[in-house]
């Protein structure tokens, strides 16, 4: 079965800021681009799952707001 793609419309304040140089700019080349949506964890977060530019996998959380499910 085919995930789901949403828009990773931004990350949250502070989200890549503790995170190696190489997260950070996978993370932030995300934004702006469909994700795969594999679900909501028990607080309500969306899990986003992607690969970036050099193929590694990528699965982070973020609140809703941060996503467009309608793209």
């Amino acid at each position: 079965m085919r995930k789901r793609r949403v828009l990773l419309k931004a990350l949250p304040p502070g989200f890549v800021d503790d995170l190696p140089d190489g997260d950070q700019r996978a993370l932030l080349a995300a934004v702006g681009k469909l994700v795969a949506l594999n679900g909501y964890d028990e607080d309500g977060r969306a899990e986003l799952e992607f690969i970036d530019y050099e193929g590694v996998d990528h699965t982070i959380w973020v609140d809703p707001q941060f996503i467009d499910r309608n793209s």
